[in-house]
């Protein structure tokens, strides 16, 4: 049914605008392909790094058609499916398979907090607009709205719910998913800051957001936890912590952009409502991206 493998790195890519806030096609085809050849797994377009509810609908679907041609099927290609009702997600859905997309990421519908057998709804929707298999993103921290270990056993029934991001914050949560649903789902990690605790707990994938300034730093990261290398895993872990904090918190995609544009990889440029951050959070910022980069370890080949 599809070539997502759903394992490894999986960026959550930025979408690179240009200094008037016009979308950068050609820029954000060259972060693809700079992410690709670092060595990640699988790409995530238009999620909420990639400012999704900022572009509009033809722009969403520009930026897809030029993700699948500079991805060239070297790694599966994903989208955010970030509407504000259950009909513009299954047209979306459906455009995206038609531009080749290989799976989709669902995210409750915006705007409106759903309760629980809204939002197990809008999911069966979803699923059912298309045979792509579907990436579920729980985020309660940022969106209020949680699709609890039960929830996501009675979506159970729904063959192209595959996966799950966990983003709840709570790293307990991929024990109760385990217990809830067993090998059902495939788990990923949601976040940067618990991405080796995650691991662990049974995790095979990584939708990560500071990858986008350092990416073979995360792809070593996640590999030396997958192969249970843990004092290595560790070591890099601590150097990496202060920046992968900076994806907790409400103006991550502030933060991920100019770390990306600080490291070499892209532009800070966000789309309004975002504006460049400055004064002392602009400086603090710098000052933590800056320190990292001051002592980012040299990854020996393997």
């Amino acid at each position: 049914m599809s070539s997502v493998t759903w394992q490894g790195v999986y960026p959550a890519a930025t979408t690179q605008f240009k200094d008037d806030q016009s979308l950068d096609l050609a820029a954000t085809a060259g972060h693809v392909k700079a992410l690709i050849d670092a060595g990640v797994h699988g790409l995530v377009m238009l999620g909420t790094v990639g400012e999704n509810t900022a572009l509009e609908p033809e722009e969403k679907r520009a930026v897809l058609k030029a993700t699948v041609e500079a991805a060239a099927g070297r790694v599966p290609v994903l989208t955010g499916v970030a509407e504000c009702s259950t009909a513009q997600a299954c047209r979306y859905a459906e455009d995206a398979k038609k531009l080749g997309v290989d799976g989709l990421m669902v995210l409750p519908a915006m705007v409106y907090k759903s309760d629980g057998r809204e939002t197990m709804a809008h999911f069966r929707a979803v699923a059912r607009a298309t045979d792509l298999p579907v990436m579920c993103y729980n985020n309660p921290v940022s969106y209020g709205v949680d699709i609890t270990p039960q929830m996501f056993a009675d979506l159970a029934d729904e063959p192209t719910l595959v996966a799950i991001k966990e983003s709840s914050d709570d790293v307990r949560r991929l024990t109760d998913l385990a217990n809830a649903c067993g090998e059902r789902y495939v788990l990923f990690c949601g976040v940067d800051d618990l991405i080796v605790e995650s691991v662990l707990l049974g995790v095979t994938g990584w939708v990560a957001g500071l990858v986008n300034a350092f990416p073979a730093e995360s792809v070593r990261l996640f590999e030396l936890a997958r192969a249970g290398r843990w004092e290595e895993a560790k070591a890099l872990y601590r150097w990496f912590m202060p920046l992968l904090h900076l994806d907790c918190h409400v103006k991550l995609v502030h933060y991920i952009k100019l770390a990306q544009s600080m490291a070499g990889l892209g532009s800070e440029t966000l789309r309004a409502p975002r504006l460049a951050l400055e004064g002392e959070e602009r400086e603090r910022i710098m000052a933590t991206i800056q320190a990292g980069l001051d002592a980012r370890p040299r990854l020996a080949a393997e």
